[in-house]
């Protein structure tokens, strides 16, 4: 996704904060990388948007505290599939 790098700011913030999405699914649904996404959220979103960026840094925080579950759990699955 080129383009405007504001308009595309506003839309990954609204797709994070629809979705409860991490930076690496909204950079695979928009087609961009991740850091990218995370450009665009954490800095070109502060001066567009200050209120959707407050709502998207809270929901990055809480994937950022959730991710050694996540990869625990899909090293698990991944280990009781080979068995």
């Amino acid at each position: 996704m080129k383009g405007n790098p504001e308009e595309r700011a506003i839309l990954l913030g609204e797709y994070i904060a629809a979705h409860n999405a991490t930076v690496r699914s909204a950079a695979a649904a928009f087609g961009i990388s991740k850091s990218t996404v995370h450009k665009d959220v954490s800095t070109r979103l502060r001066r567009q948007n200050p209120a959707l960026w407050a709502q998207v840094q809270a929901i990055l925080a809480k994937n950022k505290a959730e991710r050694h579950l996540r990869g625990g759990a899909a090293t698990k699955a991944k280990y009781q599939k080979l068995r």
